[in-house]
């Protein structure tokens, strides 16, 4: 009980504090009451409007509930790319950049180099920790300080057809290890004609988020090449011999998960599972309608005894920058918008993002039965395996390595097949090395 008051106070004292002594006091101007403040200008850039609408309607909460210590925002949203290259030129430079940004998981480490132009996120992120997934911290951190803050886990689950499992004799909950889940795909193809699943071969699910799970990835924690590793060589062959020998899985119409083909491809039925993130609910309530009341959310399988049950992907790491006036102020908006409980339980209900604030699984609002998910209460699953979550390694060759294994590594081993898993995995592991010299 005493840390907890401890934590309590910790925090009042940072949302009360944090403001003082950055414009919140000014005298009112001719035309105010006498007892208006004067807002707080902030801006914020970000590469997605879902996120432009959610930060908007954060700051008129905000100001509803802190009318003592107003802001005004100004939200501006660029495509992805250009957005990134945009706020490190800006910040590089010294000029221009805004007082808040997200910054995509895939571009964060640029961010991190030599001298960090972002601002030190302790104090707002510590008095609550506990009550987080560590892990989605560590990857926007350096030397132990914390640069950045997601909306999501990311947390990796297997979405299964409830009816083509059925027909298939199917119980996924007797589902435990990758093994299983072949065994369960050649009764799903017997029974039903479908595969059990599809990869995508231009992009890197599900291979990414299997080799987390059994500890690998694609650097390690120092930066170092480990893409043509054993375990990264042998699950990439055992997602080959799922669509050459088992006959059990087939490459991704249209490539990857984001492709109307394959949109059109999962609404008709087209497989019976699919390994994605949690955030990928959204994509099957919005482009896959006649999936309502199908589809059951389960950890993925595991490869051997001591694996983890999930993997966080994808992310973005939003960020005070250091050329913002009014940083206090800023941070202190941030963790309103993304640390705090009523926000993480908004995340949910607006964005369709597993929050990173676990504490909020439990909550009554994400505790209701979803009918588009079998009527059932999906956050049960992550309760489950909270401390199963695994984030990948993220450093400098960290945009380098996702992008050949999208453009090369999945399209040469399981589309085209003119390389083998380990001949495709050692000749982008051999191109990253030159490029770490």
């Amino acid at each position: 009980m005493k840390k907890t008051s401890v934590t309590a106070v910790a925090s009042v004292f940072l949302l009360a504090s944090v403001l003082s002594g950055c414009g919140g006091g000014a005298e009112p101007s001719k035309g105010e009451s006498a007892g208006a403040k004067k807002p707080v200008k902030l801006s914020l850039w970000t590469f997605q409007d879902l996120h432009k609408k959610y930060y908007e309607k954060t700051a008129e909460l905000w100001n509803k509930n802190n009318p003592d210590q107003p802001i005004e925002l100004s939200v501006e949203t660029y495509p992805n790319a250009d957005m990134h290259n945009k706020l490190l030129i800006a910040l590089q430079s010294g000029v221009g950049a805004p007082d808040i940004a997200d910054i995509n998981i895939n571009f964060f480490q640029n961010f991190l180099k030599g001298d960090i132009q972002l601002v030190e996120l302790n104090k707002a992120i510590e008095p609550e920790k506990d009550k987080f997934i560590q892990s989605r911290f560590d990857i926007y951190s350096k030397g132990g300080k914390y640069y950045g803050i997601d909306f999501h886990v990311g947390a990796t689950v297997v979405y299964y057809n409830k009816d083509l499992m059925d027909k298939a004799g199917v119980n996924v909950d007797n589902i435990k290890t990758w093994a299983d889940y072949t065994e369960a795909g050649k009764k799903v193809v017997a029974a039903t004609g479908k595969p059990m699943t599809a990869f995508e071969v231009t992009g890197q699910r599900p291979f990414w988020p299997m080799i987390v799970q059994r500890g690998s990835d694609y650097l390690d924690k120092s930066g170092n090449v480990i893409l043509d590793n054993e375990i990264n060589v042998k699950t990439l062959q055992a997602m080959k011999d799922m669509i050459v020998k088992d006959k059990i899985a087939v490459p991704m119409p249209g490539g990857n998960t984001g492709a109307e083909e394959f949109f059109t491809f999962m609404n008709k039925g087209g497989a019976a599972s699919l390994i994605m993130p949690m955030w990928y609910m959204s994509r099957f309530l919005e482009y896959m309608p006649d999936l309502k009341g199908k589809i059951l959310v389960r950890p993925m399988p595991i490869w051997e005894n001591g694996n983890v049950r999930s993997a966080g992907m994808g992310g973005t790491g939003t960020s005070v920058t250091k050329q913002s006036k009014n940083q206090d102020a800023a941070v202190k908006f941030l963790a309103y918008a993304k640390l705090s409980k009523e926000s993480n339980i908004r995340i949910w209900q607006e964005l369709k993002f597993d929050p990173i604030r676990w504490d909020v699984w439990n909550d009554a609002e994400l505790q209701k039965p979803d009918p588009y998910f079998n009527n059932e209460k999906i956050f049960n699953v992550l309760l489950n395996m909270k401390d199963e979550i695994k984030s990948p390694n993220m450093s400098e060759l960290s945009s380098a390595s996702q992008d050949l294994v999208n453009s090369n590594v999945m399209f040469k081993s399981l589309k085209d097949q003119s390389q083998t898993p380990e001949q495709a995995l050692k000749a982008a592991a051999d191109e990253l090395r030159k490029q770490k010299k």
